[in-house]
């Protein structure tokens, strides 16, 4: 089979690619060259290290999502205002590439108010959206920085976006609180904080620093402190993104274990959720997306 694009998701701690002939995964490939790691002199590099194999004598198309798009990325591409279909515009044409590749790179989506703004994430919706037609409800997007979307009509209408998993990092890792949490898991500690930060959110900071006090004085199970940090975190989260979810049908995209995480959570509040495969989606974004390139040919 012949490779007729390439599909790429480049954040800011990674690099994915797909050889893809039409909606068909041919091979794929990841590095850790994400945003973050190289300069901006360096993505066309970062990505023909990764992509080298799979061009050959024709001019390759190849349509990138995420902050490879950022200010700081390959090509700054821009945000489209909501209400909005979540790709509403053709990818911005990365100039003066290796002769070899197209490079084009999918805008991302602003809110004026609150202020806000996604990329990747819409890529993501537009794959989700391209297989469930008149769809309406709550997209939660989990990850270093949470989105609840709220999609009607096939529009993104509004959304949120969350530090939560960026703070789990930095407490678990650079906090008082990296002496107390490590690996492992409870299922039942997480369930406890999650109900508590719901029904106190106000409490977190003292909630978090108990962890620590609970560790040095009754020494803690470690797993046991990292899901209730977690359940912590994450039942703020709720409380605080309530109007988005609450009675909503609800669709979550992002990493399998983490989707799993706030699964657990929500259904603990009674809501109906899914989890959609987020690899598929996103490919599923980029094809909307490359046909849109026509528009830049």
């Amino acid at each position: 089979m012949t490779i007729e694009w390439i599909a790429v998701d480049w954040g800011t701690t990674h690099l994915r690619a797909w050889a893809m002939q039409g909606d068909t995964i041919l091979d794929q490939a990841q590095s850790a060259s994400g945003m973050d790691q190289i300069p901006r002199d360096g993505f066309q590099k970062a990505l023909l290290d990764l992509i080298e194999g799979w061009l050959g004598d024709t001019v390759m198309d190849v349509v990138a999502c995420g902050m490879v798009g950022a200010r700081q990325g390959w090509v700054e591409a821009p945000y489209s205002a909501v209400p909005s279909v979540p790709v509403p515009d053709a990818p911005v044409r990365v100039p003066a590439t290796d002769p070899r590749i197209r490079a084009f790179v999918v805008p991302g989506l602003k809110q004026t108010s609150p202020p806000d703004v996604m990329r990747g994430e819409e890529t993501q919706i537009a794959g989700f959206l391209a297989h469930r037609p008149n769809w309406d409800g709550i997209i939660c997007l989990p990850g270093t920085h949470t989105k609840w979307v709220q999609v009607s009509a096939d529009e993104v209408v509004s959304f949120r976006t969350f530090m939560t998993g960026e703070i789990f990092g930095l407490l678990s890792n650079q906090s008082v609180l990296k002496h107390t949490v490590s690996e492992g898991w409870d299922d039942a500690a997480f369930a406890e904080a999650v109900a508590d930060a719901l029904s106190r959110p106000e409490q977190l900071a003292a909630r978090l620093f108990g962890l620590r006090a609970t560790d040095l004085l009754q020494g803690q199970d470690s797993g046991v402190a990292r899901a209730r940090l977690s359940g912590y975190l994450i039942g703020a989260e709720l409380a605080a993104s309530r109007p988005y979810w609450l009675g909503q049908q609800i669709a979550i995209i992002g990493d399998q274990s983490l989707s799993e995480i706030y699964a657990i959570a929500l259904k603990q509040q009674g809501a109906f959720v899914e989890i959609a495969d987020s690899t598929q989606s996103t490919l599923a974004g980029l094809l909307q997306a490359r046909n849109l390139t026509r528009q830049t040919a």
